[in-house]
């Protein structure tokens, strides 16, 4: 069976594409900061019948890096890492002006440095693999100027010029930044919290990077929602 790991897998995108990719036969590593939230989606996703590791811990932990990719390993390798952990900066969203360094810090912590931690961790057996594969969970903020997204979209551009980078380094694997565009999660409301406007569930995008997997086009990035429609 193939093996992924998937970062911030407790709830919204992760614990959606965790489900998905369990229904179709994948074994897995999932993290994610709360303990509680992490079991409830190991024990929704195992139900599927496939092997669920899940691994409470911060992916700015190099220790715990080292863990899931030894999990991984026991399961029989990596074939699929997902960057899906994010911080904002500063919850709600605020201007550059007010934004705490710190919480710049934190989120070029988790969005940018633990994910090369992670890549440099996992890269061993995502080269053993024969579809080696990592997708960074980008968004629309890494394009585009929007008042309040400065810090966290700094850290998600950086992101994806690091992807972009590293699949011409590495040109047998595939890589791919994916944006998931907007998305009822707690991410979201936490970041602007009066913002109460209608959003598709995780779920609805998921199909985006299951045709990703199964295509398998060039390394770059992509718009999970236009997957989806292209798709339909």
């Amino acid at each position: 069976m193939p093996v992924a790991i998937i970062t911030g897998a407790s709830k919204g995108l992760g614990r959606a594409l965790a489900e998905a990719l369990a229904g179709r036969g994948w074994d897995l590593v999932l993290d994610a900061r709360g303990t509680e939230a992490l079991t409830d989606a190991a024990e929704a996703v195992s139900a599927h019948g496939t092997r669920v590791t899940a691994l409470p811990g911060d992916v700015t932990d190099a220790a715990h890096r080292a863990a899931l990719v030894a999990a991984a390993w026991r399961l029989g390798g990596v074939d699929l890492l997902v960057h899906n952990a994010s911080a904002l900066g500063a919850e709600p969203l605020v201007r550059l002006e007010e934004l705490p360094l710190e919480g710049l810090r934190r989120a070029l912590e988790v969005n940018l440095v633990a994910g090369l931690g992670l890549v440099q961790e996992a890269l061993p057996l995502l080269r053993a693999s024969r579809a080696g594969t990592v997708v960074a969970v980008s968004s629309d903020a890494a394009a585009e100027a929007y008042e309040t997204w400065g810090g966290y979209g700094a850290s998600k551009a950086a992101l994806d010029q690091l992807m972009a980078v590293l699949a011409v380094e590495e040109p047998g694997l595939r890589v791919w930044a994916v944006d998931p565009g907007d998305m009822a999660t707690d991410l979201y409301a936490a970041a602007v919290p009066d913002d109460h406007g209608p959003r598709p569930e995780p779920a609805a995008v998921v199909p985006g990077f299951l045709r990703l997997l199964e295509e398998r086009p060039a390394s770059g990035r992509y718009g999970a929602p236009a997957l989806v429609d292209e798709a339909r």
